[in-house]
């Protein structure tokens, strides 16, 4: 199984988000107003990615999760096109958010080829569908073990306003597939 790169035909996510990040989602747009209380304005669909340090720029798909429940990626031959997963939160809300994009397909490079050149302190910029943007900027990265992704660091409940970008990383096993993730997080500024 890969997250955001492909060497098989759209192959998923590892491992399944927390029901606690699923079902604040779900309950954020459960509530009913009371009579005479203001609208609350819901927040608008992310529609593009910007990373300037790295020359990425890409509109974003809506990924959901695939019958196994594991999270689906972009398909491989939309391969310069990250996915925003929208069992989490909304890029800018509170919680955190998750962009995944493939690093290669067998299309070639993708989308997120060179993330692993991201540092610290770079910007990320995520546009929503009325034009508002939410300017993020990277905490930390860190490759991981696709048979030890930290589901609850990345998916998890969170007191603020983080992004996670996620992509393939390491070395390749045995079918050609790597074996590890490179995670992004960040946090708005």
């Amino acid at each position: 199984m890969l997250a955001g790169c492909s060497a098989a035909p759209d192959t998923a996510f590892p491992t399944t988000p927390t029901t606690a990040a699923t079902s604040a989602a779900a309950s954020a747009s459960a509530g009913t107003p009371s009579p005479g209380a203001p609208a609350v304005e819901q927040p608008a669909a992310p529609t593009k990615v910007s990373i300037p340090s790295v020359g990425i720029t890409s509109s974003l798909m809506k990924l959901g999760l695939n019958a196994d429940g594991t999270v689906e990626v972009p398909p491989a031959d939309q391969g310069m096109t990250a996915g925003w997963y929208t069992g989490a939160s909304v890029p800018g809300a509170a919680g955190a958010a998750v962009i995944i994009g493939h690093n290669d397909t067998r299309y070639g490079k993708a989308v997120f080829h060179d993330l692993k050149d991201i540092a610290k302190g770079a910007d990320i910029t995520v546009t929503n569908a009325r034009g508002e943007t939410a300017h993020f900027t990277v905490t930390s990265t860190e490759s991981v073990s696709k048979k030890s992704f930290p589901t609850e660091k990345v998916y998890g409940p969170t007191t603020g306003h983080a992004l996670r970008l996620i992509t393939c990383d390491g070395s390749f096993d045995a079918q050609g597939h790597p074996v590890n993730n490179l995670i992004v997080y960040a946090t708005l500024d």
